[in-house]
């Protein structure tokens, strides 16, 4: 009877593949903590530094959401940013249990790396550390971060994913 619960649930070879994308976002949110922490202890904030003509990298704290969303919402929206991520990453890591396809298994993973990068730096700072600029005839994208990077990334893996899905379904029915 011991034995049994000692054995593991599911085959080893399942939990290295759900560990492999959980590792993807743990390096993903690593990757983010490092960075913001680097800036945050070697730059002043607001201090600007041009790079190229076209990208600088800054200080600037983003206590909203994507552009700035809510940031002069007085500071309620930190802890409803913090709720939805840690809400939406507890729902990720739920999927990534599951059997998916690699590529919505990677998108899922750096989303997940993101939104907790992100949601740590609001719990630890009340913002949002940001400080990629890129900037083209004195027009700027907002800045963003690593974090951010990855969000977009899944995102977009995310869509392409389901095109192809629904396209592969779409073949499918043709060829009966």
């Amino acid at each position: 009877m011991t034995d049994k619960l000692l054995q593991p649930s599911m085959p080893n070879q399942v939990r290295a593949y759900q560990r492999r994308w959980l590792m993807i976002a743990f390096a993903a949110l690593v990757l983010d903590i490092i960075t913001k922490a680097g800036v945050s202890a070697l730059m002043p904030y607001g201090q600007s530094v041009p790079m190229t003509g076209f990208f600088n990298l800054v200080h600037t704290w983003n206590t909203g959401a994507a552009f700035s969303f809510l940031a002069d919402g007085g500071g309620w929206q930190r802890y409803f940013f913090i709720v939805i991520a840690f809400a939406v990453s507890v729902w990720i890591a739920l999927e990534l249990r599951k059997p998916l396809p690699a590529s919505q298994a990677l998108a899922y993973s750096l989303i997940l790396g993101g939104a907790l990068g992100n949601a740590f730096d609001r719990l630890l700072r009340g913002h949002v550390v940001d400080y990629l600029d890129f900037h083209l005839g004195g027009w700027h994208w907002p800045a963003f971060n690593v974090a951010d990077i990855a969000i977009v990334c899944g995102a977009a893996l995310m869509v392409f994913s389901s095109l192809r899905q629904a396209n592969d379904v779409s073949k499918e029915k043709t060829n009966e």
